[in-house]
């Protein structure tokens, strides 16, 4: 390993790995930094499926047209219009071509998933998953002739009026030592797995938060970034937050935690209590805000109720619902009130509206004369064994970030480019994710942005 390169790329997930191959590709020496030991590589991006890109026509694994105005609409929808238009209709026109170049570098897509997310025409999905596409990424890079420095913690950035001079890090055996390079590439992840950080903004109600994804995203180049001097995006309290299974481990337990039963139910809080509509929009633009919203309820504990007339409609997760022959047996496992638990289904039940049943568009199946009223997907529970899942809040990356140009350069605090500093993946997600998310976005993201700051820095690099 030398200790100067062209550029230096810390993170080892697809945005990291998108932005090195680019800046490889480029003509530039490049290391990259990746602070997790070698099995644990990748962030979050060992958990992922599929990628959001547009695309003007069907192909061998995707069903139908995308086009770069409907993209458009569903960013514009489930930000609900918090998102820098410039720099997210820049994102949506390059993803097309992203399509096509993560596969020369290797990836492999395969034809959609079944379940409820239905995504076979907006969402290409990885042959092999995340872990398999990271793998082939990894491959390439080293093909390539990039550097690669596994448990490299990064303890310090030496940056000077708005320009990146060297890095300086701490490994467990080679000990500490300092990196130079003529343009830096920030690709390292949110704050999510920082409890004590999340706390600054929830309080005490982040003790009860799971982290679906690396332990290791605990924000320390974001906040190194921030403190030299780099302009902030975001709302520190937005983030993409799942509804993922209660019994999960703290960290990292990845895809198969999360439910997709909402729609199918309905979700009541720790009172037996009903505090959303679980019917609002088509799941894959609306599971990511079920996290947050089990966050606000007291105990950051909710449960979604279904019957067995259900159970093969939507993926099985790791857990096993747990299962009662009466609702009062439920709620006793459950440790919920037996009589508020019957009134809220009884209730429920009684203010279904016959409809014609369709969990893949806005159907008719509704409520009415309760509140939250269930505007599609309302059917009677009342099919025994009745079942729930217990689920608590479920974070997958934080939205507080850096502020970045199209070219993917940061901005300084006073408004300023950075001269060498460019950033890529849930670091600078914020610029396009005010709030909400839609499936797959993050990792289109982490390519484009990728691509283009590898690019970029290798060009400021050679120049």
């Amino acid at each position: 390993m030398s200790s100067k390169y062209d550029v230096l790329v810390i993170g080892g997930g697809n945005a990291a790995l998108c932005a090195a191959i680019s800046a490889r590709r480029g003509g530039a020496s490049v290391l990259v930094l990746e602070g997790a030991p070698k099995f644990y590589r990748g962030g979050n991006t060992r958990h992922t499926r599929n990628m959001r890109c547009a695309h003007d026509a069907a192909t061998e694994i995707l069903t139908g047209p995308y086009t770069e105005d409907e993209f458009w609409e569903d960013l514009l929808r489930v930000t609900g219009g918090q998102t820098d238009e410039v720099l997210a209709r820049h994102m949506i026109r390059e993803s097309k071509d992203i399509l096509n170049w993560i596969v020369e570098q290797g990836v492999r897509w395969q034809p959609s998933l079944g379940g409820t997310l239905s995504l076979g025409r907006t969402n290409s999905f990885f042959l092999g998953g995340g872990r398999a596409m990271l793998n082939a990424l990894y491959l390439t890079a080293e093909k390539l002739g990039v550097d690669v420095e596994y448990d490299a913690e990064v303890t310090d950035l030496v940056i000077e009026d708005g320009m990146f001079l060297a890095a300086r890090l701490k490994r467990p055996i080679k000990g500490e030592t300092e990196i130079r390079a003529t343009s830096l590439i920030a690709a390292a992840g949110g704050f999510e797995a920082n409890i004590e950080w999340l706390k600054q903004y929830w309080g005490d109600a982040a003790d009860n938060f799971l982290i679906r994804g690396t332990p290791y995203n605990r924000g320390s180049i974001l906040k190194m970034l921030l403190d030299k001097g780099v302009q902030e995006v975001g709302d520190p309290t937005q983030c993409h937050a799942v509804a993922i299974d209660a019994r999960a481990p703290k960290f990292d337990g990845g895809i198969i935690t999360r439910h997709d039963s909402v729609v199918f139910g309905i979700v009541v809080n720790k009172h037996a209590q009903r505090f959303y509509d679980e019917g609002e929009d088509i799941w894959p633009k609306r599971y990511a805000i079920w996290g947050r919203l089990v966050a606000a309820q007291p105990d950051q504990i909710a449960y979604i109720i279904f019957d067995s007339t259900v159970v093969t409609s939507f993926m099985p997760t790791l857990f096993p619902p747990i299962a009662g022959q009466t609702v009062a047996e439920l709620a006793g496992k459950l440790e919920l009130d037996p009589a508020a638990l019957d009134k809220t289904i009884t209730e429920f039940n009684a203010a279904v509206r016959p409809g014609t049943f369709d969990h893949t568009i806005l159907d008719d199946c509704v409520t009415e004369g309760i509140t939250p009223q269930k505007t599609h997907w309302a059917r009677k529970i009342e099919t025994p064994p009745y079942l729930a899942y217990p689920v608590r809040p479920g974070i997958t990356f934080t939205y507080l970030g850096t502020r970045v140009t199209k070219e993917a350069r940061m901005l300084m605090a006073e408004g300023k480019p950075s001269a060498n500093m460019f950033a890529a993946g849930e670091i600078m997600a914020g610029n396009v994710l005010g709030k909400g998310y839609a499936a797959g976005m993050g990792m289109t993201i982490g390519s484009v942005f990728g691509r283009i700051a590898g690019r970029e820095a290798a060009r400021h690099a050679k120049n």
